[in-house]
């Protein structure tokens, strides 16, 4: 053997890491040749989202936050990795036990692309050849590690010693030249398929040629008293997002459409020149929530949203009077259920092109999504949105109410603190505390802080004042020496306090007041 037991077993784990790695890459390099959710990582990475257990998603989200997608596919490689490891040990020791689980993973991994929401057959295709070019790496780096010898050869005992010598340097050398040539394959189809996926179905340039419509309306958006840290409009770079898309859908605009139809006197398909030219642009600003948004979370921003009325298109298509709910799909599959009346009430529910005076950010749903004020994401912002089927709530199912949450999820009034932040040290005297709250539809009517047990006092509400946005509010605190709580609740315009007994964000969003530990320095 070229190699110690302990040797030959650490370089066979290599070698079934690189072939996995490999193979990923190759994957990586032609999924954009079919569709870039086809990639093996983002396949799997898919599959696992839509069937992991609600606890796990949600811990996912409150550990991670918006990083949540990328940690799920640091985690995916990291088992990859292990069981790769785990082949390359077997096709050491029992061939080709290894080469069998390299298989096995492979028709795993091209089960979950092909049957992904959007996908058909060739969807498996970038798998299944990443895997064979991975499994022809595995066993050509295992060969490597055990030469064949010739059993035949016979020599004196010294040149014995020489010609062991010799093999042992041969065979490490002819592996580790191997294994750099795979690693270097990796690196290639790695590049490769970032290139490729710049110059394949990216729509960078479309939308840098996108022009947002003039709206017909004015809004109110400046906020020249700002609470300290927090501005009124969220930039768009820090827009918090949470969706189930690990590969960005990439829809160009011009080739764009909606589809109206099911329970309507006529079905409808609409693209963005015909909305342009039969429709009135308007802008609202509309503060978006997510329901997994904990008490005192980010999981919410405030954005002016550039769009067109989805009252007018439902208008035109004509809802069954026993509709109650509009699902809607995105180009990637996943859906919404929202109240019909709540597309059909009066409120600024707008199928939005523009976010903050620019073409929506790829990521936030370019080119058309969904902005309905006074409901929670998972029923009403679906990105991307390429399909409206008027229905009802007892003959269909959204992706998130098939697993226990809410149909219909109203916004709930909530406040958070922004300044001090937790646990941050503060001098003694004046220390100006601030953040937002938000209750869309109702407004917000009142902030209160409360420092430690104490009463319950007035914050200062700072324009601009609009029922769909979160309202900014600041209060001068004469800070105290010691350690402290601060605590906020609002009011809603309609004269309701913040609901203070704490309950989680399944199924239909957390409540409680946020809470925040300062320290004040004498």
């Amino acid at each position: 053997m070229s190699f110690t037991p302990r040797q030959g077993a650490a370089a066979a784990a290599l070698a079934g890491i690189l072939g996995a790695a490999l193979g990923t890459g190759v994957g990586y390099l032609l999924a954009p040749l079919v569709d870039r959710g086809s990639a093996p990582l983002t396949a799997v990475g898919g599959a696992t989202i839509d069937r992991a257990p609600e606890g796990a998603r949600e811990f996912a989200i409150e550990a991670f936050g918006t990083s949540d997608k990328a940690a799920l596919l640091v985690l995916i490689a990291l088992i990859m990795a292990v069981l790769a490891a785990f082949a390359g040990l077997a096709e050491l020791r029992r061939p080709p036990v290894g080469l069998v689980l390299f298989g096995l993973f492979g028709a795993l991994g091209s089960i979950a692309a092909a049957t992904r929401p959007t996908a058909d057959i060739s969807w498996a295709l970038p798998t299944l050849l990443g895997v064979a070019v991975g499994m022809a790496a595995l066993k050509g780096l295992i060969r490597r590690i055990q030469p064949r010898t010739d059993p035949t050869s016979r020599t004196a005992d010294a040149d014995v010693e020489r010609s062991h010598d010799a093999a042992v340097s041969a065979g490490r050398r002819k592996f580790l030249i191997g294994a750099g040539a795979v690693g270097g394959g990796v690196i290639v189809t790695g590049l490769g398929g970032v290139a490729l996926r710049r110059s394949v179905g990216n729509v960078g340039a479309d939308r840098a040629a996108f022009d947002v419509p003039a709206a017909t309306n004015s809004v109110t958006t400046a906020a020249p008293g700002a609470s300290p840290g927090t501005p009124f409009l969220t930039p768009n770079d820090d827009f918090y997002r949470i969706d189930t898309a690990l590969a960005v859908p990439q829809v160009d605009s011009e080739r764009w459409s909606l589809r109206i139809h099911g329970m309507v006197e006529r079905e409808i398909r609409i693209d963005l020149a015909r909305l342009r030219r039969e429709h009135t642009a308007v802008d609202a600003v509309v503060t978006l929530t997510c329901v997994s948004n904990s008490v005192g979370g980010d999981l919410v921003g405030n954005a002016k949203w550039t769009g067109y009325r989805l009252r007018d298109l439902l208008a035109a298509a004509g809802p069954a009077a026993d509709a109650d709910m509009v699902l809607s799909t995105s180009a990637d599959g996943w859906t919404a259920g929202t109240p019909l009346a709540a597309l059909t009430d009066g409120r600024d529910a707008l199928l939005a092109v523009g976010m903050n005076g620019e073409p929506l950010p790829i990521e936030h749903g370019y080119p058309v999504r969904m902005v309905v004020p006074g409901l929670y994401g998972y029923v009403s912002a679906t990105k991307w949105v390429v399909s409206l089927e008027v229905t009802r709530f007892d003959r269909a199912q959204a992706y998130w109410t098939t697993l226990g949450w809410a149909e219909k999820g109203p916004i709930k009034t909530s406040s958070r603190i922004d300044v001090p932040r937790p646990n941050s040290s503060v001098s003694t005297g004046p220390v100006t505390v601030g953040g937002v709250a938000w209750a869309q539809g109702r407004g917000i009517s009142a902030v209160q802080v409360r420092v430690d047990d104490g009463r319950w006092q007035d914050a200062e509400l700072i324009d601009p004042d609009l029922v769909d946005a979160w309202r900014l509010w600041k209060w001068e605190w004469n800070a105290e020496p010691g350690r402290h709580q601060l605590t906020v609740r609002a009011i809603d315009g309609e004269g309701n306090p913040q609901i203070e007994t704490e309950a989680p964000s399944v199924p239909d969003g957390a409540t409680g007041l946020d809470t925040i530990g300062v320290t004040v320095r004498s």
